[in-house]
């Protein structure tokens, strides 16, 4: 038995604030048993497979990944032969570790395989056992990763630099990062939480040194006060500069702190605008629009 008690599904308001994470399209989901080189045993995760990146969550109800796994290069994927009942296992050879997954039943493991080759080798396994219905999602999803290369490719070359930092795009695309995160100033963030009330009071930003962060927040306690928090990147961890400094594991994470100190008076601030084909607006997107938006009235 794989699991006594697998975790129920989550409601789909749950289930869509954790597609927000990233802008990386879905492309398949479900239930793997997994274990990494630093893993002494197999971890159960609700796994979702996102461009060529997997993300691990601890159940469906988990709004915030606990790992992930870019299998961009991905060297091979050989079978195992298990002696487990209606179960699949196969490793993933990757040029820094190897990653052995395990599957539910048989047919799973052969709709993991089938995605995982198609994103990683760009074309459509023929040595799959899938439905004729199956086989055509994978064509689809082929299509989808290629124009997604593409678009890659280009925002890439637009780098004036050989061997500079990738766009702010592609970082957007690849990092996942609160909502309420804009590459602004101290002074725009302070312009668009005095203007915008309505659509929160929390800003995440860039530090001034470009390799930390900040939060600016507006309270309205007996008038309208600004306030800013450093949030430096310590290691893996996070740390908010309070009077007793609190270190968290991700910057999700700091979010969550300042909205449950407060009590929810402190919400993110998420400008509303209307995602192309379903995706969320880029990072400087989101800035051109909140700029213009600032400098109307």
């Amino acid at each position: 038995m794989l699991a006594k008690k697998p975790p129920k599904p989550a409601p789909r308001r749950i289930f869509q604030e954790r597609s927000k994470i990233t802008a990386l399209p879905l492309y398949f989901e479900g239930f793997l048993l997994v274990k990494r080189s630093e893993y002494q045993e197999y971890k159960h995760y609700w796994t979702e497979l996102r461009g060529t990146t997997l993300f691990f969550y601890t159940d469906k109800k988990s709004t915030i990944y606990t790992d992930k796994l870019d299998i961009i290069d991905l060297t091979c994927l050989t079978d195992q032969n298990s002696t487990e009942k209606n179960c699949a296992k196969f490793t993933l050879i990757l040029p820094k570790e190897e990653v052995q997954l395990k599957t539910e039943n048989t047919e799973s493991g052969e709709e993991w395989r089938g995605f995982i080759l198609t994103v990683t080798e760009l074309s459509v396994p023929l040595h799959v056992s899938l439905l004729p219905g199956q086989v055509i999602r994978l064509h689809e999803v082929l299509e989808r990763e290629k124009k997604r290369r593409i678009e890659m490719e280009q925002i890439s070359s637009f780098s004036p630099e050989k061997g500079k930092e990738p766009t702010e795009d592609y970082v957007d695309v690849l990092t996942p990062m609160p909502e309420c995160f804009y590459t602004v100033s101290r002074k725009e963030a302070t312009e668009m939480l005095e203007k915008n009330p309505s659509l929160g009071n929390m800003i995440l930003r860039p530090g001034s040194d470009s390799r930390n962060y900040s939060i600016t927040i507006r309270q309205d306690i007996d008038l309208p006060r600004i306030k800013h928090y450093k949030v430096m990147s310590v290691g893996k961890n996070y740390t908010i500069e309070l009077e007793k400094p609190v270190t968290l594991p991700n910057l999700f994470s700091v979010i969550e702190y300042f909205v449950k100190e407060t009590r929810g008076n402190l919400r993110p601030f998420i400008y509303s605008t209307t995602a192309t084909l379903g995706q969320e607006p880029t990072t400087e997107g989101r800035r051109e629009r909140l700029k213009k938006n600032l400098h109307t009235e």
